[in-house]
């Protein structure tokens, strides 16, 4: 059996919170516009545009009910609604 050594030897990192105040504007709507591609949510009936979901996430960053998240361990960034984040352990 072969053993991956690099592997064993890494170390797994809580995700950290980024603050949308250091996040270029350009580089926020990219985030946010792979949240929403990716997401997939079903909105029900009656579809919303692009630009509505966009302002819709901009609300919640704004009120702090959700946050973008970078994980260290799958090197990717998502969005996550505040409760669960505290529901986080972290280091």
């Amino acid at each position: 059996m072969d053993i991956d050594y690099d592997q064993q030897n890494e170390e797994v990192k809580p995700p950290v919170a980024i603050p949308v105040e250091q996040l270029s504007a350009e580089i926020l709507d990219a985030v946010i516009e792979s949240f929403i591609l990716r997401e997939g949510t079903d909105y029900g009936v009656v579809e919303i545009s692009l630009e509505k979901k966009k302002e819709q996430i901009h609300r919640q960053l704004k009120k702090n009910e959700i946050r973008i998240v970078y994980d260290f361990n799958t090197e990717s960034v998502t969005m996550m609604a505040d409760r669960d984040w505290k529901k986080l352990p972290k280091s």
